[in-house]
C-alpha cells in the first residue's frame, strides 16, 4: 500500500507543472483576448467574403493553442511529442485574404502568451496590436487608387477578336491589353479577357452596350473592385 501511495505521488510530482488555477486563469484569459481580437477583425472587415466559422476558429485557436503551450511548459519532450502528432493535420481550406494570416497569427501570439502564463504580456498585446490595426484601418493607410479593371467579352468562334472592338476601346477606354483567351461553350464561343482602364468621363454601361452590339449579343462582363478576381 505504502508502494502504490509513492507511486502516485511520484506521478503527480512529475505531471503537475501547473495547478488548477493556473488551468483556469490561462483558458478564460486566452478567451476573453481573444474575442477581443475576434471583435477587431469583425470591425475591420471589408469586403464579401467574411466568415463567422473563421472569426469563431480564432477563438478556438487561441484557447487551444495555451493549452497546448502550458502542456508542454519548459518539457523538451512533449514539445517534441505535441510538433508530431500535430505534424500529420492537413488543412485544405485556401485562406481567401492575406490579413486573416495575420489575425491567425496574432490569435495565436496570444494563445502562446497566456500558455506560458505571461499574463501582462498577453493583455498588452492584444490592446496595443488592436488599437493599431484599428487605427491603420481607419486611416486608410497604405491604399492605392487602382484605376484598372477586368473586361471579360464572350463573341461567336468566327468573329476575328484582333481588331473588333479597337473602336469602342479608342472611345471609352485609356488603354487596354489583352490578358487571356480561351474556349467556353464546347469551343462555340470565345471569351476574351482585357486589362483596362477607363476614361474620366467614360460612360460604362454605354461601352457594355455598344461591345454587346459586335458580340452577337453574348455575355460582356466588367469586374471592378479591389479583391483578387480568378480569372
Amino acid at each position: 500500500m505504502e508502494d502504490l501511495t509513492a507511486l502516485f505521488a511520484q506521478l503527480e510530482n512529475t505531471v503537475a507543472t501547473f495547478t488548477v488555477q493556473d488551468l483556469v486563469l490561462t483558458i478564460v484569459l486566452s478567451f476573453v483576448l481573444s474575442l477581443v481580437i475576434a471583435w477587431m477583425y469583425k470591425i475591420t472587415h471589408h469586403g464579401t467574403s467574411y466568415s463567422q466559422s473563421f472569426v469563431q476558429t480564432l477563438v478556438l485557436v487561441s484557447m487551444v493553442v495555451a493549452i497546448i503551450m502550458l502542456i508542454v511548459g519548459s518539457n523538451i519532450a512533449r514539445a517534441f511529442t505535441l510538433v508530431g502528432a500535430l505534424s500529420i493535420i492537413r488543412f485544405r481550406n485556401a485562406v481567401k485574404e492575406t490579413r486573416d494570416v495575420g489575425f491567425i497569427f496574432f490569435a495565436m501570439a496570444i494563445g502562446m502568451a497566456c500558455g506560458t502564463r505571461f499574463y501582462l504580456l498577453a493583455v498588452i498585446a492584444t490592446v496595443l496590436i488592436s488599437s493599431l490595426v484599428w487605427v491603420m484601418v481607419r486611416l486608410d493607410m497604405f491604399a492605392k487608387d487602382v484605376r484598372e479593371q477586368v473586361l471579360k467579352i464572350r463573341l461567336p468562334g468566327d468573329i476575328p477578336y484582333e481588331r473588333v472592338f479597337n473602336k469602342i476601346f479608342e472611345q471609352y477606354l485609356a488603354r487596354w491589353h489583352l490578358i487571356a483567351m480561351e474556349t467556353v461553350q464546347a469551343g462555340t464561343l470565345t471569351e476574351l479577357v482585357y486589362g483596362i482602364e477607363l476614361r474620366k468621363q467614360a460612360d460604362a454601361q454605354a461601352m457594355i452596350n455598344d461591345l454587346r452590339l459586335l458580340n452577337d449579343n453574348n455575355k460582356v462582363a466588367l469586374i471592378t473592385g479591389q479583391q483578387e478576381v480568378d480569372l
